[in-house]
């Protein structure tokens, strides 16, 4: 015992034996589920072989250039060499700077700790060190570039997975956390871990946010509608108007169905819906089904006729008109370019006056990290693993975008929920982020291999719809492209080329922000800003050069668009149209049944909801 502390009292003592046997069952309970999980899919061993495959490909590499090997051995080697002359320098009393810090933007060792105290400083000036060489080490092989991204890949997840902030032991916070609570905080943590892996298909979806503070209709997608029509893939919202007059031409929008539609109707301050029906526009919006197995052969041609097309119908019926403008988003807007070049090839263009993308992939020469795993081997068993199940299931697509960002969107939500113990803060996005879908077999499978893989829409009758070879360089309906600087999912030097291809006007504008808040700004926050350019030059890096910047919000630049080129007509306004007033009889208020159902629900695993 060191002079000066005192010794635990048996109280103490007995409480911490406690602790310990609690956090022992618990230990035991996770090792039994997490062996009931250790058989891999299809889909998931041929992750795992395309990664081995990754490793191989690099180690042959490095044997072909062992003067690289020993450049980058020798440089850490003195690197480690000088951090421990830094060590004994700081122990000796001397002021010395770390020999290298985290990245701006690297919130795991924010804690005072990874800085004051030598032990923790060490540990991250020694991790950072071995994060840095593997980076540099990758970087200098001769490899295919396909195989050294996906290789990269691979590494950053092994890399970041053993960062000394996802450990008990080398995490100042949950240390300290450990002591102040006796171990409870571990106890509390390994359940919430059991309880996450039961809810999880394969891999690990962690709970972000505290689920049982929002609920569909009730604090979220609550602007006030009505579902006014139905089929086996989607429910139709018409939105109550809340303007005396609204345009004549009615507003179509065609959200994606790999996430639930209400991103674009959280909450009031930031309802894209809501502000839409506050301009004046008649909004009718699709919310998709959930699938599950019986509506595995679902095609990409089904989506069209049941979704967009089936919608266009049900909108004539309900106010008489003949034509609407179209606003789509992410994979609901490659499904309405698909739609508008259908139609366009069916000679019946004139059905949509003008279509908006917001950050839409048409052309896929970039699909960004996603494309990690699409690989030839990968897709095969995605494929296989489909056909077995007839779906994806959504909590799979959901731990693979999360790996995208998996320092935010996994491990700092590893360290607060299974290591500190704590309950996840309520937060709306990150509710939606994990109130996920599934995606029907054949629908899916062609997509990814259609579209990711083979690039085919780019190409002149490259699809084949319902007998139809379509081809977007015919398409003479108006287009407004919408892209978000920093999008990760839809890299805009990707969707920037499908602005290129339509005959007809377009606008290509690009804001700033992520996949999700470029696109959701509302105008009040005043926040990201936007470019435009009114060329369209060959290249993306043409057009940002030329490119003006403007303040705030891109959706008063839409509105202006779409009412200056007359496609919603201000001189042509018409009484505000009530759900229901038309030939539609109203079904069930919004947000309706397809939109509540989660993919428990669907596949079984827990009984459906009284209100779904």
């Amino acid at each position: 015992m060191q002079p000066g502390v005192e010794a635990p009292t048996q109280a103490e003592l007995e409480a911490w034996n406690a602790q310990l046997k609690d956090i022992g069952e618990e230990y035991r309970a996770l090792m039994s589920d997490l062996l009931e999980k250790m058989v891999p899919s299809d889909a998931a061993d041929s992750v795992y072989g395309d990664m081995r495959d990754s490793f191989q490909a690099a180690a042959e590499s490095l044997m072909g250039n062992p003067h690289q090997l020993w450049q980058t051995q020798a440089r850490l080697m003195q690197d480690q060499f000088q951090l421990w002359q830094n060590g004994m320098r700081s122990m000796a009393g001397e002021q010395v700077e770390p020999l290298v810090t985290p990245a701006k933007g690297d919130r795991r060792f924010k804690d005072d700790a990874w800085v004051s105290d030598p032990y923790y400083l060490s540990i991250m000036q020694q991790y950072l060190l071995f994060s840095r060489t593997i980076e540099e080490l990758i970087e200098g092989l001769d490899m295919p570039a396909d195989q050294k991204h996906r290789l990269s890949f691979y590494s950053r997840q092994m890399v970041n997975a053993m960062a000394p902030t996802n450990f008990v032991s080398t995490n100042p916070e949950v240390m300290r956390k450990t002591i102040e609570t006796r171990g409870q905080n571990l106890v509390d943590g390994l359940a919430r871990l059991r309880e996450d892996l039961s809810n999880s298909a394969e891999g690990l979806n962690v709970t972000m946010t505290d689920r049982s503070a929002f609920e569909v209709g009730r604090n979220i997608a609550v602007t006030p509608g009505s579902v006014v029509y139905e089929n086996e893939l989607i429910q139709l919202i018409q939105y109550t108007p809340t303007t005396e007059e609204v345009f004549k031409t009615p507003l179509l929008v065609i959200p994606p169905w790999i996430n639930k539609y209400y991103i674009l109707d959280l909450r009031e301050d930031n309802s894209m819906v809501k502000w839409l029906v506050g301009q004046g526009h008649t909004v009718f919006l699709i919310s998709w089904r959930n699938p599950g197995p019986a509506q595995r052969d679902l095609t990409w041609a089904d989506f069209m006729q049941l979704g967009p097309i089936d919608a266009m119908e049900a909108i004539e019926q309900a106010t008489g008109e003949k034509s609407v403008n179209m606003l789509s988003y992410c994979v609901g807007g490659t499904l309405a370019a698909s739609t508008v070049a259908y139609l366009t090839s069916t000679r019946r263009g004139r059905k949509v006056k003008s279509v908006t993308y917001m950050t839409t992939l048409q052309d896929f020469r970039d699909p960004g990290e996603i494309g990690v795993f699409l690989s030839e081997p990968v897709l095969q068993g995605i494929e296989e693993k489909m056909e077995s199940d007839g779906y994806l299931d959504g909590r799979v697509m959901a731990f693979s975008f999360n790996l995208l960002r998996e320092n935010d969107l996994f491990w700092s939500f590893y360290i607060n929920n299974y290591l500190k113990g704590d309950v996840p803060a309520p937060f709306d996005l990150l509710y939606w982020n994990t109130d996920g879908t599934n995606l029907p077999a054949a629908t899916h499978g062609w997509y990814l291999r259609h579209m990711y893989m083979e690039n085919r829409l780019v190409e002149p009758g490259g699809i084949e719809l319902d007998g139809v070879k379509i081809d977007l360089r015919k398409v003479s309906i108006p287009s407004y492209f919408l892209s978000a600087r920093e999008d990760h999912i839809a890299k805009w030097n990707s969707t920037y080329y499908g602005a290129l291809l339509p005959k007809g006007p377009v606008k290509f504008v690009l804001g700033g922000s992520g996949h999700i808040a470029g696109v959701v700004n509302p105008p009040h926050k005043n926040k990201y800003g936007y470019w435009i350019n009114d060329a369209l030059p060959e290249t993306h890096e043409e057009w940002l050069a030329g490119a003006e910047q403007h303040e705030g919000s891109w959706w008063p630049h839409w509105q202006s668009w779409i009412t200056e080129n007359g496609y919603a007509d201000t001189e042509k306004m018409v009484l505000a149209r009530q759900p229901g007033d038309g030939e539609l009889d109203i079904l069930e208020p919004a947000p309706g049944r397809y939109v509540k159902m989660t993919i428990p629900e669907v596949l079984g695993e827990i009984p459906p909801s009284s209100e779904a």
